[in-house]
């Protein structure tokens, strides 16, 4: 997967790719799906990108460690603003998104919508 300096590339895209969701494969092995990142001229990795229900797993999961504790265990105030920050990434396109994000917080699918409709209706 890594000619010379390309391990350094490659080094440098990880967290990118981590924080993702993503998954780096070597370049001959990428499906049509994957995107293939040249460096230098030539193809060095491939990522795939995961589907957007593992990545909304993921975002969760992510944000549970900068936590510091699970999500469910938070305030009122913070499980607001966990809503606010998964709506600006998204989440809620995903399907099942709302129900995956109210079993995450520990609260309602109607809680979820009341803390969206809030921010709409202040």
């Amino acid at each position: 997967m890594t000619g010379d300096g390309d391990g350094a590339f490659i080094a440098a895209v990880k967290p990118l790719v981590d924080a993702m969701g993503g998954e780096l494969l070597p370049p001959d092995e990428a499906g049509s799906e994957d995107v293939v990142l040249s460096w230098r001229g030539s193809g060095v990795v491939a990522v795939r990108l995961p589907q957007l229900a593992d990545s909304l797993d993921h975002i969760l999961a992510a944000m549970e460690r900068r936590m510091g504790k699970p999500l469910a265990d938070l305030d009122r105030k913070a499980k607001q603003e966990v809503v606010r920050t998964l709506e600006a990434r998204g989440a809620f396109s995903v399907r099942h998104g709302v129900e995956t994000v109210a079993s995450a917080l520990g609260v309602s699918r109607f809680t979820v919508y009341n803390y969206l409709n809030r921010d709409k209706n202040p």
